[in-house]
């Protein structure tokens, strides 16, 4: 049972400069609710009520957004504006959040060890909030602790992309399993390939579930060319070690770590409120 997700929140978030000089990316809204909310959102709808975060310097508002705000509670008590404060009341009386610092940015991978003290030794799932996910159904994480329940192994999440874009994602290769047409043993795992050098169109995107294991195979991960210690290293190890599946989830992912999938993300929501 997966009972703990981490979220890494201590990157700087250029791509959104100015705004996230002083706000976590993490905490930019799409409508009125911030983007590690929906992430939240998504762990709870999975049966999972520990939230593990991962901040840095200058990401104080995210431990302040996920706790009680006295003060406002009692200013809107009674007011036609107190059901404002319900649904983040309900994600807080819903959630443990616990949080640690990341000292220096080296990676995804390095972020997720860093988590490690949170997590303790059992399989917990990640998930990047800005990695944005609408489904019509079950949430992306709902969809894969039934993956992981029937193969207790790491779990990984993928989407097909256009091949011009592989140099942007981790990429795997991988044989179908058990008849499906969605889910694969991976066989190889590349980060941002060039197009040329890309076993397939199939990215990995911001949804994982890792066995314990994962954390001893991050310490002895070499950082890659950049510095930084990468997941799709340590994934790949495992891979050939035991079993990694990769899961083509149903639904639609918004890359909201780039200024044109936050616009598309939040014309989509609107949309679906009838905003739009």
């Amino acid at each position: 049972m997966i009972k703990k997700c981490l979220f890494p929140a201590a990157g700087y978030g250029t791509r959104f400069l100015p705004a996230t000089k002083a706000v976590p990316k993490e905490m930019l809204p799409i409508l009125t609710k911030p983007l590690l909310q929906y992430g939240v959102e998504e762990a709870l709808a999975a049966g999972i009520n520990t939230m593990a975060i991962v901040t840095g310097r200058g990401k104080r508002s995210i431990e302040d957004h996920f706790d009680n705000a006295f003060e406002l509670e009692s200013q809107l008590a009674g007011t036609s504006k107190e059901h404002y404060l319900k649904e983040i009341k309900a994600v807080i009386e819903s959630a443990t959040f616990t949080y640690v610092r990341q000292r220096q940015m080296l990676g995804l991978g390095h972020a997720i060890l860093t988590g490690e003290p949170l997590i303790g030794n059992e399989p917990f799932a990640v998930i990047l909030a800005d990695d944005l996910c609408h489904c019509d159904e079950a949430g992306v994480l709902s969809q894969m602790v039934e993956i992981y329940n029937k193969y207790q192994c790491s779990i990984i999440a993928i989407e097909e992309i256009p091949m011009d874009q592989t140099n942007k994602y981790g990429v795997i290769a991988g044989n179908l399993v058990d008849d499906t047409d969605d889910t694969y043993r991976v066989t190889d795992m590349i980060e941002k390939p060039e197009p040329n050098d890309a076993p397939t169109n199939m990215a990995i995107i911001g949804r994982y579930i890792l066995t314990p294991n994962i954390f001893d195979i991050l310490r002895n991960t070499k950082p890659g060319n950049i510095g930084e210690i990468q997941i799709t290293d340590a994934l790949l190890t495992q891979a050939k070690q035991g079993k990694v599946i990769a899961y083509k989830f149903k639904g639609k992912r918004f890359d909201c770590g780039s200024v044109d999938g936050f616009v598309h993300a939040t014309n989509h929501f609107a949309g679906e409120q009838g905003i739009l």
